[in-house]
């Protein structure tokens, strides 16, 4: 199905892909560099991966390197955001929360930031990732993170109105069902793919989910070897309400860019009236919007 527009009126988004390693610094010039680059072509907001501001070789490198929401990490990112004057979807902060103390566990934090630095939204990952890929390594992420206790109402961006995942997440179309049922007209699942099910699932996975709910998804990806231990598979994308990937990155780090057009998503969904067509009487809690 052909898009309805190519014009450079509509909102352009980047999607940031990077090889985060142990060392947050670093990671962060990597970041702003490619934030930096965004603003420059004319983005409205630029989307980074899950584990943005770092990939610990092990659990205990994990705890030690997390911050709080008010640190010092994030406030480089809020300066970056005031500066370059676009919107920034952190995908994946290692926060320490207000329960830190008490539980020494962590969260996988989405932090939507405006192009003033100020959070807008917060999204701690509800499905944490405990898999046992062979091929790929064991992924115990409850060993060092809590899971979040609920999901976070779509917010309206320069962009569209932006729903909040992380990585795993994708993997549940409950999620988004239910964030394209509060207004959701962008998805986001930053990620960090293994090397394995990367090939097998995730293209398809953010395809469906684009399909299922008629909306763009935006998935910023970490890629390469971060350190002795670990590597991720790469691929960052945005796939249009169609089921299209409309842009892609390239190996190693860098971006793409996508125009987001709201009136061929709109005109999509009067097309192909899935929502209306749904029957939740018969599904239970499935695909129920967000109370």
């Amino acid at each position: 199905m052909a898009v309805s527009s190519s014009s450079w009126e509509l909102p352009l988004v980047a999607v940031c892909q990077v090889t985060s390693t142990p060392d947050k610094q670093q990671n962060f010039k990597a970041c702003a560099e490619l934030v930096r680059e965004a603003a420059r072509l004319g983005a409205c907001l630029a989307f980074l991966p899950e584990a943005f501001d770092f990939i610990a070789r092990d659990p205990a490198e994990t705890l030690h390197l997390s911050e709080p929401l008010g640190g010092h990490l994030l406030e480089e990112y809020a300066q970056l955001a005031r500066e370059c004057g676009l919107w920034l979807s952190l995908g994946g902060f290692h926060e320490r929360g207000q329960d830190w103390e008490q539980t020494q566990k962590i969260y996988n934090c989405h932090v939507l930031l405006n192009s003033k630095g100020s959070v807008v939204a917060t999204y701690r990952k509800t499905h944490l990732c405990d898999v046992e890929i062979p091929g790929q390594g064991p992924m115990h992420e409850s060993n060092t993170t809590m899971p979040g206790p609920s999901l976070e109402s779509p917010v309206s961006t320069p962009a569209g109105k932006v729903g909040l995942a992380i990585c795993y997440d994708m993997r549940f179309p409950e999620l988004s069902l239910a964030l394209a049922q509060a207004g959701a007209e962008i998805l986001t699942y930053p990620s960090a793919f293994g090397s394995v099910t990367g090939p097998a699932h995730w293209e398809v996975l953010l395809r469906a989910r684009a399909i299922e709910t008629q909306c763009y998804v935006v998935a910023a990806a970490q890629c390469g070897r971060h350190h002795e231990k670990r590597a991720s598979y790469g691929h960052s994308m945005v796939v249009d309400p169609w089921g299209t990937v409309v842009a892609r990155c390239s190996e190693g780090p860098g971006l793409c860019l996508a125009r987001i057009d709201l009136s061929y998503l709109r005109q999509l969904r009067q097309h192909l009236p899935v929502f209306q067509h749904r029957r939740p009487d018969l599904y239970g809690s499935l695909g129920h919007p967000l109370s």
